[in-house]
């Protein structure tokens, strides 16, 4: 199995940057084994999403993605809440919106809809 680690962190640190630009206001922290992005510090029910590795992908995962409109099933996952985008290479951050869905998801949590 190749070693995708410099890759992923590669991807992530792109994520990050691109979700900085966004100019959203948040705190990234350390928590579930990943990077997780709160509307406030240390207060999991504000939680929006994180960026999580593993040795096949990056996942980027959505708090309440259920709520998230997705008409080209960009989505997965088949839990109550969350959904989350597999990651296997540069191109698919924006081939996958990832940052469409995360200004979304924002949006949601700060109006109170999550």
């Amino acid at each position: 199995m190749p070693d995708n680690s410099g890759l992923f962190e590669e991807m992530q640190a792109l994520i990050i940057a691109q979700i900085k630009q966004l100019e959203l206001p948040g705190h990234w922290r350390t928590m579930y084994g990943g990077l997780v992005f709160e509307l406030e510090a240390k207060t999991p029910k504000t939680l929006i999403g994180g960026i999580f590795a593993s040795k096949l992908h990056l996942k980027v995962d959505f708090s309440h993605g259920h709520l998230l409109d997705d008409p080209t099933k960009i989505l997965e996952g088949e839990g109550k809440y969350r959904r989350h985008i597999k990651l296997r290479s540069l191109n698919d951050i924006e081939d996958k919106n990832v940052m469409q869905f995360f200004a979304r998801a924002h949006q949601m949590q700060t109006a109170g809809k999550a």
